[in-house]
Order: structure tokens, then sequence, then C-alpha cells
């Protein structure tokens, strides 16, 4: 994994333990924004209406950039949303809500049994997510002169880049999404097959 990528989920995982006669159904689903991780709670709510709590915890974003949310949902404080943050962050991936869903089984479990039941939930369902990664883009406009630009979409299309428009007119340009490590590779490519003649001006980061 490269400084311009970070792992997050590859798709959705399900997976059930019973504690002394409670279900603890746990959700682990790929969430690249807060809005999709609260939709992801609302349909587990949907889905679900009859459970007891809906507990979670999300981190959108990865490393320093991350934003994160928990909920004990009406258990006692600090013994499911908190526990499963702190699974959660162990874990190495970005872009993740889990949530963990418990039909009570007439028996208490105490706040010890309580954070031991989510976080093991937790634990389980992250050990069977499957993984990959999301790289990280740099968009750059790049002002060329029209016998530059086979060479230059050439050169964009072997270093993975992706062509988001073009414009012919007196000159041409071409907005490229260029993965953000080989981005300043790419620029001195550019610059090196057209000469000079080529302006390449970044517009942002993204993903």
């Amino acid at each position: 994994m490269s400084a311009a990528s970070y792992p997050i989920p590859a798709g959705p995982a399900r997976t059930e333990m019973v504690v002394r006669g409670s279900r603890f159904i746990a959700h682990a689903i790929p969430t690249p924004t807060v809005e999709d991780a609260r939709a992801a709670i609302a349909a587990t709510r949907a889905a679900m209406p009859d459970a007891t709590h809906h507990c979670y915890a999300y981190l959108i974003g990865y490393g320093a950039s991350t934003i994160a949310g928990m909920s004990d949902d009406g258990e006692p404080a600090g013994s499911a949303g908190r526990p499963m943050m702190a699974v959660l962050r162990g874990a190495n991936l970005g872009d993740i809500t889990v949530i963990v869903t418990r039909y009570f089984g007439g028996t208490l479990l105490g706040i010890g049994g309580l954070v031991r039941a989510y976080s093991d939930a937790t634990r389980a369902v992250l050990a069977i997510v499957p993984r990959t990664e999301r790289i990280i883009y740099q968009r750059m406009i790049i002002q060329l002169a029209y016998p530059d630009y086979a060479a230059i979409r050439r050169l964009l299309e072997a270093n993975d880049a992706v062509i988001v428009a073009e414009s012919f007119a007196a000159d041409i340009a071409i907005t490229a999404d260029l993965p953000a490590n080989q981005a300043a590779t790419i620029a001195q490519q550019i610059g090196e097959c057209s000469a000079g003649r080529a302006r390449i001006e970044p517009v942002t980061a993204m993903v």
C-alpha cells in the first residue's frame, strides 16, 4: 500500500454470535461518506425493526483525516459503541461502518459482558470482511498543442490516469485524474514529452 491509497472493505460482511441467549448480528459495510454510514445504519434498523439495539461505529477516511462516529443505542454508556470503535481503529481499514444488532435473550450480561460481546462481534465480522484499496487521485488540467496530443494521451494511459474531459480549441485541454503518488513524475514526463510546451495546473486532491 502506498501513501496515495488506503485499505477499505471490498464488500459487506455479516456474522452472528449468541451470548447467554442474546443474539449479536454484526454487519460490516463499505461507507465512503458519513451520509453512506447513516444510510447503512438506517437500512439495518429498517431491516430488523424488532431488535433491541443497533449499536455502531464508523470510520470515514483514513489516518489523520478520519471522521469517526459511534453509538451505544440504549445500551449502558460505554458498553457498545466505544469498544466497537476500539476494535475498528485497530483493524487498519477506512470507509467502513460496523453495526452490531442485539436481540435480547432475557439474561443481563452486565457492563463487562456487553463490552466483550460487542467487541467480539466486531472482531468477528472484521475478520471476514473482504479488503481492497482506495486510490487517491490528483486532478490536473493539461494545456497542450495539437502536435503533442497523441504522445501525451499515450503517456497518461500508460500511467493509469483517468481522462475526465477534453476540449479542442486553439489548443487542447485535458482534465485528468492522476494517481497522487505518481502525479509529480507524470507531470515531469509530460514536460519532457512536450519539450516544455505543455502547461499543467493541479486542481484538487480527490479519491
